[in-house]
């Protein structure tokens, strides 16, 4: 599993520090929160965009440090709090935020851990003075899952893509099922990559800004389609479970990502099955037993 590890050398922590606001562009300000581990690398990057009118994006943990930290960067102009999707390392914090700042809290729906304000959906756009931010619907990680795609006002910056879990810098992306769906994924990271104009720079959920979106967008489905056809080609001398998969998948794996890879192969097994390429009783049984079709 090394091309799911967090890999980030020591130049790249010194630009990732916890509490540092970094100016990215115009308009776009970041914030490391402090919950580094090896899922979520160096922590969850929160972002504050527009000068004026501010919208936050990923809070982050409820950490008031941090939440703290966010509204002082924001010198009393944060008007809304938006999360790419409910996971607890993105979106607890935004109920505690609103309560310092004020703000509308959005995202795609209510689930558990976390209620809005109100939704926002594909195609919704905010606008604050300098940026234009445009929702778009992204499900594969979780279902709720949104990135945001970023127009500066009046010419000046580029186009970015707030992009959360779903094109990270260091790694993959987990896929767990029955809320993280591969085939969806796999369709969300193609249709990003063909948004016009195209995407110049993406800010991730986690890790360093990503200057080549188009490339790490084609790395990221190209190692998706080589591990589906080692999962396929391993179930010829099947059958097997998801679990049973895992070392014959991954080289040198942490016990600690045994969960979380086993889970990736059932993502796999999953979409296989659909295109009826493996079968088995019962696809949403994580301890099924697959076979090639």
């Amino acid at each position: 599993m090394r091309a799911e590890l967090w890999r980030w050398e020591q130049d790249d922590r010194s630009r990732l520090r916890v509490g540092e606001p970094v100016v990215l562009s115009p308009g776009v300000v970041r914030l490391l929160a402090p919950n580094a581990s090896v899922m979520t690398g160096p922590g969850t990057n929160t972002y504050l965009v527009g000068d004026e009118d501010r919208v936050v994006i990923d809070p982050g943990p409820e950490d008031m440090v941090h939440l703290e930290r966010i509204a002082t960067s924001g010198e009393g102009k944060i008007r809304y709090v938006v999360v790419t999707h409910s996971h607890r390392d993105h979106a607890p914090g935004a109920r505690a935020l609103a309560k310092i700042t004020g703000a509308t809290v959005l995202g795609f729906d209510e689930r558990p851990g976390f209620t809005p304000d109100g939704r926002i959906a594909e195609g919704d756009i905010l606008v604050t003075d300098s940026v234009r931010l445009e929702a778009i619907h992204t499900p594969g990680h979780s279902s709720d899952h949104l990135c945001f795609v970023a127009d500066p006002i009046g010419g000046a910056g580029v186009r970015v893509l707030f992009s959360g879990d779903h094109i990270m810098q260091g790694s993959t992306v987990v896929i767990g099922p029955p809320d993280g769906d591969m085939g969806d994924y796999l369709h969300s990271l193609r249709r990003v990559s063909a948004i016009a104009p195209p995407i110049e720079l993406i800010a991730p959920g986690h890790g360093l800004l990503i200057d080549d979106p188009h490339g790490a967008i084609d790395a990221y489905v190209a190692l998706r389609e080589r591990r589906e056809e080692s999962i396929h080609r391993a179930i010829l001398d099947g059958p097997l479970s998801a679990r049973e998969l895992v070392p014959l998948i991954y080289e040198e794996l942490p016990e600690a990502l045994t969960r979380h890879a086993t889970r990736s192969i059932w993502a796999h097994l999953r979409k296989l099955h659909e295109e009826r390429r493996v079968k088995t009783e019962d696809p949403n049984d994580p301890d099924a037993i697959w076979e090639r079709c």
